[in-house]
């Protein structure tokens, strides 16, 4: 059950990257706010927010960049589409 309470904390986060993106452009489908903060990091507005967020996360040191590389890795993904070759 908690496998599947975060896949759905994650499809949630992708979704409200989509419509972030619909207002404003840049983002990707299958991305998280999260990890979109760490990528745009270097950009004004964008570096406050991932403060923001970083905070909220405070139990997960750097929590933006770990994110990020967590989307570069494709953790995100069920361990099926994890391990398939591209």
């Amino acid at each position: 059950m908690g496998a599947r309470l975060l896949q759905v904390a994650i499809a949630f986060d992708q979704f409200a990257n989509c419509l972030i993106s619909l207002a404003i452009g840049g983002g990707w489908a299958d991305e998280t706010i999260s990890a979109r903060l760490w990528r745009n990091r270097a950009l004004p507005g964008w570096r406050e927010s991932r403060w923001l967020v970083d905070k909220l996360f405070f139990r997960q040191p750097n929590h933006c960049y770990q994110s990020f590389v967590s989307e570069l890795q494709r953790k995100q993904l069920p361990e099926d589409y994890q391990e398939e070759a591209l």
